[in-house]
């Protein structure tokens, strides 16, 4: 199976994970729209515009189509589903990875200690993806084959960055699984992928500054795209439906499809370290 006739939405594209998947699915043929707030360069603290990455799927052999859109803002992200509704009729593909990380996220010291800002992750990271799946539902029902993927972390599991982090990392792996009960008398996959250490501008920043410090921690780095040529790979795996309403590792997906990243290596995977996925029960109340 190839992608190459298939549409997808990636939500916070901007730059980072959002980005590298969009670019991924590119390289694959497909259809990317890719939101995000930023137009310009300059206008977020970090490097990366919706137009730079949209050129980006283009340039990598898809066809990438911006949407400026505030994921925060309910109307703005029914007028981007409205969008691929009116051009393509369907969405193959929706990838729920917006989020908002406040600069305090990985400051040292107990949660009351820092910015109440930092629950901002609950609006944009955790209902946000819940919304865009809402809207994207319809979408997804008139594919033959239809992914939801949620990006998140081992934070969902282990003490990571704080209460506001974890719990939003839990909120969408449990999401995942909610949502997989829903549409599965339709056909639809949605799993939730933990990744790993991304090679992101914003880890980028702190490695330069520091670089003694993380000198190991690079080896281990996974970049953005590596989960976007998982994605491709998991839409194509003919077992899909089976694999919905769990938490999968993205390192080990990959290992499974035999995907390396765009340098040719393996990323480790983190479960020895870190601990197993999160599993839910099968049991259904309505």
């Amino acid at each position: 199976m190839q992608i190459n006739d298939r549409v997808a939405l990636v939500t916070g594209a901007s730059r980072g994970a959002g980005k590298g998947i969009a670019i991924a699915l590119g390289a694959g043929g497909a259809t990317v729209y890719v939101t995000g707030r930023t137009r310009e360069e300059g206008d977020a603290p970090l490097p990366g515009n919706l137009a730079a990455t949209s050129k980006a799927v283009t340039e990598a052999g898809g066809r990438g189509i911006p949407l400026y859109c505030d994921h925060g803002q309910d109307e703005q992200v029914r007028a981007a589903f409205e969008q691929v509704r009116g051009e393509q009729g369907r969405l193959d593909i929706l990838v729920n990875n917006a989020t908002a990380l406040n600069d305090a996220l990985t400051n040292k010291g107990p949660f009351w200690e820092k910015p109440l800002e930092l629950t901002d992750i609950w609006d944009v990271g955790m209902r946000s993806h819940y919304v865009a799946t809402h809207m994207a539902a319809p979408l997804l029902l008139a594919s033959d084959r239809a992914l939801v993927v949620n990006t998140s972390s081992f934070g969902g599991r282990i003490y990571m960055h704080g209460p506001a982090y974890g719990a939003g990392k839990a909120a969408v792996d449990k999401m995942a699984h909610d949502m997989a009960v829903d549409f599965k008398p339709y056909g639809v996959t949605v799993v939730s992928i933990w990744m790993g250490l991304l090679l992101t501008e914003r880890t980028r920043q702190v490695f330069e500054a520091e670089p003694e410090l993380y000198t190991d921690l690079v080896d281990t780095c996974e970049t953005p795209q590596f989960t976007g040529r998982v994605v491709e790979a998991l839409y194509k795996d003919p077992e899909l439906l089976a694999r919905s309403g769990k938490v999968w590792i993205g390192a080990e997906l990959g290992k499974e499809f035999g995907v390396t990243d765009i340098n040719g290596k393996q990323p480790p995977s983190h479960r020895a370290f870190f601990g197993e996925t999160t599993r839910f029960g099968d049991a259904v109340v309505e």
